[in-house]
């Protein structure tokens, strides 16, 4: 599949079949987070594979109980090391968040790509995660995300281009012009 085509399927996928993630699959999607930019490739981030069943459940429990969350077998946890990140971004902060969601997006595309979904999680508990995880006070988690494969009542399909915003209403050429 290319990237295009991938960019097109790819959707959050909200239920998961109980299929076992093939080892050689997972080190591509490991490869895909490895390989992803970042400022000046600091690469300022840690990513947990969590496959145990009760510390899914657990996450999922601290994800304001979004317990589907829990039936995907693998979730990663992507942490960002703020101290290691570029420290001038846009002139006023670091590229943490922007550096790590990168690579989570990479992570997506691979899994697209491997015939996996996956589902960005933002709603969460961070100190529940980091107590969960016993990850330290100067990391921050910025996301999660089930992996697996879809439960056949969620196979992946095609982007549905009628919920996209036209182009029109997000380009703009030379200065900004806003609708």
């Amino acid at each position: 599949m290319d990237v295009l085509a991938a960019i097109k399927t790819r959707r959050s996928v909200r239920s998961y079949s109980p299929q076992a993630i093939p080892p050689e699959v997972l080190e591509r999607l490991k490869y895909a987070l490895r390989a992803a930019p970042s400022a000046c490739n600091l690469q300022p981030w840690h990513f947990i594979l969590v496959f145990e069943p009760a510390g899914r459940r657990k996450l999922a429990e601290a994800s304001f109980d979004q317990l589907w969350i829990a039936d995907a077998p693998l979730i990663v946890v992507a942490c960002g090391l703020p101290e290691r990140a570029y420290q001038r971004m846009g002139g006023h902060g670091n590229s943490v968040d922007i550096d790590v969601a990168i690579a989570l997006d990479h992570l997506t595309l691979v899994a697209v790509a491997e015939g996996l979904g996956t589902c960005w999680i933002g709603a969460f508990e961070e100190s529940r995660v980091k107590r969960l995880l016993e990850i330290p006070a100067s990391v921050k988690v910025v996301a999660l995300t089930p992996v697996g494969y879809p439960s056949a009542s969620d196979l992946n399909s095609p982007l549905d281009e009628g919920r996209r915003k036209p182009p029109h209403e997000i380009f703009s050429t030379d200065r900004y012009a806003a609708l």
